[in-house]
């Protein structure tokens, strides 16, 4: 499939990532408070390897996590975007959508705005059936964010997170779920 190599919303660009977006992208994900709810903060060589991922994901599906910035400012402000997950769990095979944001952007929308522009390339241009997401269930502000593009905690779908330790405080996780009618219903609404 050919790569969707840029969206746009109001107020932000999901593009294709650049080499020198790494300094900005190490730095987020070296941030304690960014990395909260993940298992641990990242190196800059951890950081440069998920940008790798990140771009074979594109090479092999065609969408991905676009590098997010800033329309006004040109800044580097994180990433969003679509996944394939990649763990074997109860509601795989599916596409996930996540989003990581630099903190001094946090409370501004971005999340959401940014969330919901994926959305619309998932259903609308890659016409999928369904997207999750999930996160621990201490993650109250992404899961705010969830239920603000739309998305329904599934009250069944709570799970143990398989890539964390048994007893790890992160490990215990929550489910959304978005589908295609239920998205087409909030444009009308």
């Amino acid at each position: 499939m050919t790569p969707i190599l840029q969206l746009e919303s109001a107020r932000l660009v999901l593009r294709q990532w650049h080499d020198d977006d790494l300094r900005e992208f190490a730095a987020l994900c070296a941030d304690p408070q960014v990395m909260r709810y993940f298992p641990a903060p990242l190196t800059r060589l951890e950081a440069a390897a998920l940008i790798g991922r990140v771009r074979g994901h594109f090479n092999e599906y065609g969408f991905g996590l676009w590098a997010l910035e800033r329309k006004d400012s040109g800044a580097f402000i994180g990433m969003t975007g679509l996944l394939h997950v990649g763990f074997d769990a109860d509601f795989a095979p599916a596409v996930e959508i996540g989003w990581r944001l630099a903190r001094r952007h946090w409370g501004l929308g971005f999340a959401s705005e940014a969330a919901w522009t994926c959305l619309r390339c998932a259903f609308a241009q890659l016409r999928l059936e369904e997207v999750v997401s999930f996160t621990s269930e201490s993650n109250l502000p992404s899961q705010k964010v969830m239920q603000a593009i739309g998305m329904q905690q599934d009250l069944n779908g709570s799970f143990e997170h398989p890539r964390l330790p048994v007893g790890h405080p992160l490990r215990p996780h929550v489910l959304y779920r978005i589908d295609r009618a239920h998205w087409e219903r909030t444009l009308r609404a």
